[in-house]
Order: structure tokens, then sequence, then C-alpha cells
């Protein structure tokens, strides 16, 4: 996708500081925080929404979970809590058509959470 940013990301022509990268995945610190950590992690392939994964990618949603759980760890957050969040189009939150796993920690988390 020429104008999503998340690709370009992937592609090396956006720069930014990877927290971590496999032939899969890319994560990296989101660009306006909403919690001392913010890490978003996304999938190398272009999938806009949830609503456009195929059975075949069942695998793929369960490495972001396990990625998002690797990093928690480096960030020492695991033992307080975290969240692992997944908006899916515009009323949800989403704002980048490129689905992404926010990684949110660091401070305690109210519910409901919007």
């Amino acid at each position: 996708m020429n104008d999503c940013i998340f690709c370009k990301i992937v592609s090396g022509k956006i720069k930014t500081e990877i927290v971590y990268s496999d032939d899969r995945v890319v994560a990296f610190e989101d660009s306006n925080p909403q919690a001392p950590v913010h890490t978003l992690i996304i999938p190398k392939k272009h999938v806009p929404t949830m609503n456009d994964l195929e059975e075949t990618d069942g695998d793929l949603l369960g490495h972001l979970m396990l990625i998002g759980k690797q990093i928690a760890k480096e960030k020492k957050i695991e033992d307080k809590g975290y969240r692992l969040v997944l908006n899916t189009n515009r009323e949800a939150g989403q704002s980048v058509f490129h689905i992404h796993l926010h990684l949110l920690g660091g401070r305690p988390m109210g519910w409901p959470p919007g």
C-alpha cells in the first residue's frame, strides 16, 4: 500500500526506532503515547482492519500477541499489568488502516476503557 504509513515503516521509507522485528512483525514506540509504555506491534503484511483478516491469518494474530507479551516482559511491566488493544474501524479509534496492536502499560488503567 503506497500511502500506508505503517507499510512505509516496514519498508524502511520512514525511519523509527524499531524495538522488535522478525520475518512477520515490527514493533516500535507510538509517536503519541497514551501511557508510559506505548508500543505498536504491526504485521509486515498489510491488512487494513481486523475485518480483513482471513482464516489463514490466525497464526499471524497469535504471533502479534506473543510478541506483545515478550515486549511487556522486556519493559518490565508484565507483573504489574498491561493491555494489548487492537482497534477496528474509526468508531473504535483506529486511525491507521493497517492492523496494529497497542501495548499499553506503566500506569494504572481505568475501566471502561473508552
